[in-house]
């Protein structure tokens, strides 16, 4: 999987500060941290540019006011925007302080997120 080390590393260093409880899955061509058991964030190296981002999940209400930062575009797959997931470019990664509100947001959105629903595999 295509991640920048460096980003998850800092992810996990917040998360372990806020005594976040969470593990770490290989999704979206990145690592995604998930926090009771629905996707938070994660790290995702754009294939065509090789730019670092940061997946974030904040939900709808956040979402159009997100978009209004330079750093900020919506997390598309299949050319549709999905609606309340952004990517952080790496401009909007520094200083620490940026890095941390954009967590921050994910966290604080993260009880009203839906959880995925289970695939049930019949054979």
């Amino acid at each position: 999987m295509a991640y920048n080390e460096q980003t998850v590393q800092r992810i996990r260093d917040f998360f372990q500060q806020k005594e976040v409880d969470f593990y770490e899955q290989n999704m979206f061509n990145g690592v995604c941290f998930m926090v009771d058991g629905k996707m938070c964030c994660g790290s995702h190296l754009d294939k065509k540019t090789g730019e670092d981002y940061l997946m974030c999940r904040i939900g709808a209400d956040a979402y159009q006011d997100a978009l209004q930062n330079e750093h900020i575009i919506p997390m598309e797959f299949t050319g549709k925007a999905m609606k309340g997931y952004i990517y952080v470019t790496e401009g909007g990664l520094t200083p620490i302080k940026s890095l941390h509100y954009w967590l921050q947001l994910c966290l604080d959105y993260n009880p009203q997120a839906k959880a995925s629903k289970k695939k049930n595999n019949k054979s």
